[in-house]
């Protein structure tokens, strides 16, 4: 992790309208719920100032992508199509204070699966890269709450923010990320 402030690392790492922003959704984007999955836009909470966060930080990249691992599908307790109409829900909250998620990729297989695509595997971003054509991983930031998002980042040589709520305690196996910070708010406060 970087001692400088958040705000000099943007300015050296030269983050402009050619950026990816890749963003995890349960602990960045809104509350994860402990031990269970959002499942409906009902059980959906989002963090504070997550949307006009959004939409200012899409004001900085040329996409903003979502790359989450949902196995509540994997387990039965959601239906793909659960999910899909969340991510419709999530995104007509986002386009009612202008901010737009381009694409949301997500992995629905249990984690002893051993697939392709669940985190810290890459083929989430593989395929949005496929799907967009212009999108280069060394122009690129991957936000998340876990190791396993930090690792996916790292893997494609994209620059890192861990996202720790309990901040200033932080955990006690932090992984590798360029930057830490509290809220998804808090790193787009960094852009101003």
């Amino acid at each position: 992790m970087s001692t400088q402030p958040v705000e000099r690392l943007l300015q050296v790492w030269n983050v402009n309208s050619d950026w990816t922003l890749f963003l995890d959704r349960d602990g960045v984007m809104n509350v994860k719920p402990e031990n269970d999955y959002v499942r409906t836009a009902q059980q959906l909470q989002w963090i504070t100032g997550v949307p006009q966060s959004i939409a200012r930080l899409n004001r900085h990249f040329k996409h903003t992508i979502v790359v989450t691992n949902q196995q509540g599908i994997g387990k039965g307790l959601m239906t793909e199509q659960d999910l899909l109409n969340l991510f419709a829900a999530m995104q007509n909250t986002l386009n009612a204070t202008g901010a737009a998620i381009d694409a949301w990729y997500y992995c629905p297989h249990l984690a002893a699966d051993n697939c392709l695509c669940r985190k810290p595997k890459v083929q989430m971003a593989l395929q949005a890269r496929t799907d967009f054509g212009d999108i280069d991983f060394k122009k690129a930031i991957m936000v998340g709450d876990s190791e396993s998002d930090i690792e996916f980042g790292k893997r494609l040589g994209m620059k890192t923010v861990f996202i720790v709520p309990s901040l200033p305690v932080l955990p006690q196996n932090l992984p590798a990320a360029d930057i830490i910070c509290a809220t998804l708010p808090l790193f787009a406060a960094a852009f101003d």
